[in-house]
């Protein structure tokens, strides 16, 4: 087998695993041939074999282009088959309805096997060591958010809104991204003399919204400089300098007292161990008898210790540094902070629409998106993170919490 080009989206295959591919094949095959998941698909093999897995109506058509993705697969489980993807190695008609069948039959299947859990040691080891200090934080968050203003203008909506939305009947995305914004105001019970601290503040949609809707004070903070010149451009352009500003800094290093704190998925970037100082933060900045409201990704706590333990093609390739926390997690982390947890409201189903648009966006952009010096690895890689992401929030591996604490 000839050398794969090395990519920094995919890890290449080693020479020597070519004899062993017919027994990767048989090993693989074997795992993903259950009875007991619900749905079918049709496998079309690279030797023009075609083999039929699953029960029930299919619901997808997958195209193993050469075997070597079994060998990614069987070496390195779900990291592999994401890398495999990404190299070209296979392809599905419809991607977001095959990998929902990966993921029921990776709950059916139950543990990896110890040499996938070995082969995987080296990316955990580099996930490790990309931890959300002050320094590799700022390194992390420009590894996935500093590609370009242009690039994400090109699928999010006008707003720049970067995070799930609240679907109606009827609604486009940018209608669902305003609903979005306006439950978070309304839950943290936002007035004309408030002074908010966002932290997190992406491009600046919420802080401007929150300032325009509500006539109150925002201060939002966030440690991409891509972001930062951004949101300061914007908020300068619709006049509201005087009671937006958007600052270069690390959630550690706020100071002062707020009337309410906002924080949009900005969570799943602080990591496990340093959620107790996140939420100390959020304790120190708030005043007496305000809200804080925080939406955040969230893993379910009977997965979250095999989840933090481990490492997945999203955290390697596409949110490096990431952890998606579990509610346990977070409570743990609400210990001493004065902070008390008041309600919780999973808007999880509404992740699937709102990657599916972001998805279908992307694709009607391509043209685009590769003038802006992206290539087609970049662009399968996308195409894998936004169909999987869709995935697992349709089939509830995965929610999406807005949470709201107040201090005593």
């Amino acid at each position: 087998m000839a050398d794969e080009p090395v990519h920094p989206l995919y890890a290449p295959v080693p020479r020597w695993t070519s004899p062993v591919a017919s027994l990767a094949r048989r090993a693989v095959l074997g795992g993903l041939g259950r009875p007991d998941v619900d749905g079918g698909v049709l496998l079309h093999l690279p030797d023009g074999e075609r083999l039929r897995l699953g029960r029930g109506a299919q619901v997808a058509t997958i195209r193993v282009h050469h075997d070597r993705a079994f060998v990614r697969m069987l070496l390195r489980g779900e990291l592999g088959a994401g890398e495999a993807y990404t190299a070209g190695d296979w392809d599905a008609d419809d991607l977001p309805a095959a990998l929902r069948w990966f993921l029921r039959v990776t709950a059916a299947r139950g543990v990896e096997s110890p040499l996938t859990v070995l082969a995987r040691l080296p990316t955990l080891l580099r996930h490790r060591r990309a931890a959300n200090d002050r320094r590799g934080s700022a390194r992390n968050i420009a590894a996935h958010y500093d590609l370009g203003n242009a690039f994400y203008r090109e699928f999010l909506d006008d707003e720049l809104c970067y995070s799930c939305a609240i679907w109606e009947p009827g609604a486009d995305l940018a209608s669902a991204q305003r609903a979005k914004l306006e439950r978070l105001c309304a839950l943290a019970d936002l007035g004309p003399r408030d002074h908010v601290l966002e932290i997190g503040c992406g491009w600046g949609a919420l802080a401007i919204h929150a300032a325009q809707t509500r006539g109150c004070r925002v201060t939002g903070i966030t440690v991409s400089p891509a972001q930062h010149a951004y949101a300061t451009a914007r908020v300068a352009a619709l006049g509201l300098a005087d009671r937006v500003s958007i600052e270069l800094r690390d959630y550690r290093d706020v100071t002062g007292r707020y009337d309410a704190v906002l924080s949009c998925e900005m969570l799943e970037a602080v990591g496990y161990e340093f959620l107790p100082r996140y939420f100390a933060v959020v304790g120190r900045a708030l005043r007496p008898g305000r809200r804080a409201v925080i939406q955040s990704i969230t893993m379910p706590d009977d997965r979250f210790d095999a989840y933090r333990r481990s490492v997945d093609w999203m955290q390697t390739y596409i949110f490096p540094g990431s952890l998606i926390p579990s509610l346990g997690a977070i409570r743990a982390g609400l210990t001493g902070t004065g902070l008390t947890w008041t309600s919780a409201d999973d808007i999880g189903p509404d992740y699937a629409p709102t990657l599916a648009a972001w998805r279908s966006r992307f694709n009607a952009a391509l043209p685009t998106v590769r003038r802006l010096g992206f290539d087609d690895t970049f662009v399968r890689a996308w195409n894998l993170y936004l169909a999987f992401s869709e995935a697992a929030f349709a089939e509830r591996t995965l929610a999406d919490h807005q949470l709201v604490f107040t201090r005593a």
